[in-house]
């Protein structure tokens, strides 16, 4: 079981480390590619085709229709990750706001993090180890906070 992690930009690969340090906490393997929606469709539209990922992360800011093209191209679950700018409602709406049938997950601003994390609880659907993983971190989370 694996994630592909797409990247609309190089600039954006701040925002895919905290997804890549989460999915190496779980061994979950993973790949992380630049493809952009808008200058390089075709490649992104190839890349999708041929992945044999389970679960797909696209991180992106701006027009952020990234997340959105991955999942035009799939029928496996697509999580959007908006990157933060200037203007940060654009990549949130252009994220949020598909059409009907073309379902994409969203995180919060720059939340790898939590997309990798929603990824791993997608394959713990599947994956028993997985899924004890999760229950030991979410343990771990809670034992923290109320330890303070």
């Amino acid at each position: 079981m694996n994630i592909h992690i797409i990247l609309g930009s190089k600039s954006d690969m701040p925002i895919a480390e905290k997804a890549k340090k989460i999915l190496e906490e779980f061994d979950v393997e993973y790949e992380i590619i630049v493809a952009s929606a808008h200058r390089t469709p075709d490649f992104l539209k190839k890349i999708i085709i041929e992945s044999d990922a389970d679960v797909f992360i696209g991180i992106a800011g701006l027009a952020a229709a990234l997340p959105g093209s991955i999942a035009s191209q799939t029928i496996k679950p697509v999580i959007g990750v908006p990157v933060s700018g200037k203007v940060n409602f654009d990549s949130i709406l252009s994220i949020i706001q598909m059409p009907p049938g073309i379902p994409v997950a969203a995180v919060g601003l720059d939340r790898g993090d939590n997309a990798a994390l929603l990824a791993i609880e997608i394959l713990a659907l599947k994956d028993k180890k997985i899924k004890l993983q999760i229950d030991e971190y979410r343990k771990k989370m809670r034992e923290k906070i109320l330890s303070k």
